[in-house]
């Protein structure tokens, strides 16, 4: 999550918002301002949806991490795929968070150790650090409450802590935590702060509240806190309901949330091809997946999203 504040031109972001033209697999973007180049990076899961070869669900194993860059965050252009120090034979990197802390960018990074075709293998979540956005080194490998812990999201507490949200797919795919005082050493709490089942969880603070959004496979699901550690769930997901827009026109996934010039945006990723006719059906129309962006809103005490409104974007700089 970044926040900043300022008065921009906006401009109406593409939809869909971006595809990579590799694989087409676009998926669980992270976004970060890129203080030497000047511009936005967006880092995302590249699954292999065009690989005609792939079988099982070996397509979303054998992933780099693509980047995409952007100057306002209504337009992006692939750049290429990160150079990652971690010498593994056949290595899947999924669900990158990165942030930017006294100049040094630091990205928290889900592994699994092969290629497989099926769900039940190992994973876990690394640290890597970089000056650039495009070279990481390795730092460590964090040791948290199972050895099946994906989707690292980092935020830095009132108090200076740094606490990274993450799911537990050993315990229901529910979400844990584990804080640091200087990112690179991590203790785990060992405590299950939202029971539900769900992915990607997020969290940020707008409108004086502390919010996380996670990807409950209906969409996305809500909460709020007072504490970062009792959260209560809106009754209500966002991009639940299918939208009307190019590739939008079926639930939203994990979600990035940038706060910039006091507006609020949800980054998500779609299976444009996962329609109700389609239902069963393993092919490259189901498999790939788009970017895209829409405003929240905040209505009577709850997040609110219109996917079917032009989002207007113009990011400015951190200061």
């Amino acid at each position: 999550m970044i926040a900043i504040s300022c008065a921009p031109k906006l401009q109406i972001a593409d939809k869909p918002l971006f595809r990579d033209p590799v694989f087409d697999g676009a998926a669980d973007p992270s976004i970060q301002w890129n203080n030497k180049e000047k511009e936005w990076f967006m880092f995302y899961t590249n699954r292999r949806a065009s690989d005609t070869t792939a079988n099982g669900v070996s397509w979303v194993h054998g992933t780099k991490i693509g980047i995409a860059t952007s100057q306002n965050g209504a337009k992006w252009n692939y750049k290429g795929t990160c150079n990652i120090e971690y010498n593994l034979e056949d290595v899947t990197y999924w669900a990158p968070d990165v942030l930017e802390h006294n100049g040094t960018y630091h990205m928290y990074l889900t592994i699994v150790p092969g290629i497989f075709n099926d769900w039940y293998h190992p994973r876990y979540i690394i640290h890597l650090t970089s000056d650039n956005l495009v070279d990481w080194k390795f730092q460590s490998q964090l040791k948290l409450a199972s050895e099946r812990c994906i989707d690292a999201d980092v935020f830095q507490l009132p108090n200076g802590t740094w606490r990274m949200y993450y799911n537990n797919e050993n315990d229901g795919k529910s979400i844990y935590y584990a804080d640091s005082k200087d990112l690179y050493t991590w203790e785990d709490s060992g405590k299950k702060v939202v029971k539900d089942r769900g992915e990607g969880p997020n969290v940020f603070r707008w409108k004086d509240k502390n919010w996380m959004v996670n990807d409950a496979w209906r969409g996305l699901g809500v909460y709020s806190s007072t504490d970062f550690e009792n959260w209560q769930r809106q009754p209500e997901n966002i991009l639940e309901t299918p939208g009307t827009g190019e590739d939008d026109r079926v639930k939203g996934g994990h979600p990035d949330i940038v706060i910039n010039t006091d507006k609020a945006y949800v980054f998500y990723f779609t299976h444009p091809g996962r329609t109700p006719e389609n239902e069963g059906k393993d092919t490259y129309e189901t498999r790939r997946t788009t970017i895209q962006v829409a405003e929240l809103e905040y209505e009577n005490g709850s997040l609110i999203c219109n996917r079917n409104k032009p989002t207007y974007i113009n990011l400015k700089s951190p200061k």
